[in-house]
């Protein structure tokens, strides 16, 4: 496997294209050499003899990985279980949440799309109801956050579920205080961290959660298709996955709520046991030094945008709210359009998102991001919203 580059030229890790300036990390995050070589060998050992690699080594394999990131999420491996993304964990949660007629799910406006058509979805069929909380205008002080939750919350709530970081907004919630209010209320909670796992330090057990969804193909930079469940013990049983098959191979049994995800039929399980190359990077590197440097560029990226603008952010500039990544308000107009003026003419990715009726462009800040690239996003912008008024 191929060593680390020396911390000053982190970005020579990644094989992008040198024709793409790449700001959106956020949506697609693309690994390093190093987790890519790691999956690679992994293939190379189940293809050169299945039968030895699925009968004798996979699930050893894969409850190694799972140990390694328990202890990097700050949970015990058998509150954790392997999933393709967080949209999946999403789903396995709510196809075994206890919901009854009249019962209430709460989001918030900052929701992921994706999330709250799940909870639509499985609310309809239960004839539950899911109801948003609209959170502040301008986030400066945490406890705001957390009243303007409480307060939509009614005796018919039976769960919350909240962005650690939000994607349509990029900004962080006070999770920790959520999930403390709400055993005083005695409501669950589920996370939805695919934006947090790498950019925020985390302790699962310590966070008082009852789930918590994330995928690792975003910060962390592992293959894609990873991602994990975090549940409670006490929720452990009404979890399964959503395609029934042996569990575990047999002779084995079935033994517990976690064994139900080992197999679930032949599939490429690579991805999943190069997480652990993944860690290795990004640990490599120095967790601080990944936040501290993404946080400083997403800064930057920030205020460049609030010269170009004049808008205000929805956040105060302080890393409380926000870390590797920068949303910032543009002027109205057509966010498809400019997205792709924005490939098309200067080959920069960055998503521009339609939100509450406006419109705003995030900047993802990695290791392979600088300044160079900012300043060509904002020149791009500024020629684009003059053209187009």
């Amino acid at each position: 496997m191929a060593a680390n580059p020396s911390q000053n030229d982190w970005k020579t890790a990644w094989d992008l294209r040198s024709d793409t300036i790449y700001l959106n990390h956020g949506s697609f995050g693309p690994s390093p050499r190093s987790v890519i070589e790691a999956r690679s060998q992994w293939q190379t050992e189940m293809e050169s003899q299945p039968m030895d690699f699925f009968v004798r080594k996979f699930a050893d394999a894969l409850l190694l990985t799972r140990q390694r990131l328990a202890q990097f999420l700050g949970a015990q491996p058998e509150d954790l279980v392997l999933v393709e993304n967080a949209t999946q964990a999403m789903n396995v949660i709510a196809n075994g949440f206890p919901l009854q007629a009249d019962d209430q799910v709460l989001l918030t406006d900052h929701e992921y799309g994706a999330v709250r058509r799940i909870w639509e979805t499985t609310c309809r069929q239960a004839s539950a109801e899911v109801t948003t909380a609209s959170l502040p205008e301008f986030f400066t002080d945490p406890q705001e956050v957390v009243d303007a939750l409480f307060a939509a919350c009614t005796n018919r709530t039976r769960l919350i579920v909240i962005s650690h970081i939000t994607s349509p907004t990029a900004i962080t919630l006070p999770v920790d205080k959520i999930c403390q209010r709400a055993q005083q209320e005695g409501v669950q909670v589920c996370v939805d961290g695919p934006h947090a796992v790498a950019q925020l330090p985390l302790s699962l057990e310590e966070l008082g959660c009852d789930y918590y969804c994330a995928s690792c193909h975003k910060w962390l930079c592992a293959p894609f298709g990873t991602g994990f469940l975090y549940a409670a013990s006490k929720h452990h049983d009404r979890l399964g996955p959503l395609t029934l098959s042996w569990g575990q191979l047999p002779p084995e049994d079935v033994s517990h709520w976690s064994d139900e995800f080992l197999w679930s039929g032949t599939r490429d399980p690579s991805a999943y046991l190069a997480i652990p190359a993944a860690i290795d990077f990004i640990e490599g590197v120095g967790l601080e030094t990944f936040r501290e440097q993404g946080h400083a560029l997403a800064q930057y990226a920030r205020g460049q945008l609030v010269d170009l603008t004049g808008l205000q952010p929805l956040v105060a500039d302080d890393p409380r709210w926000y870390g590797c990544m920068a949303q910032h308000p543009l002027p109205a107009g057509d966010a498809r359009q400019l997205q792709d003026d924005l490939w098309k003419q200067y080959s920069i990715e960055v998503p521009i998102v339609e939100w509450n009726n406006r419109r705003f462009v995030r900047v993802s800040c990695h290791l392979y991001n600088d300044r160079q690239q900012v300043d060509q996003l904002v020149s791009a912008l500024k020629h684009l919203l003059t053209l187009n008024g």
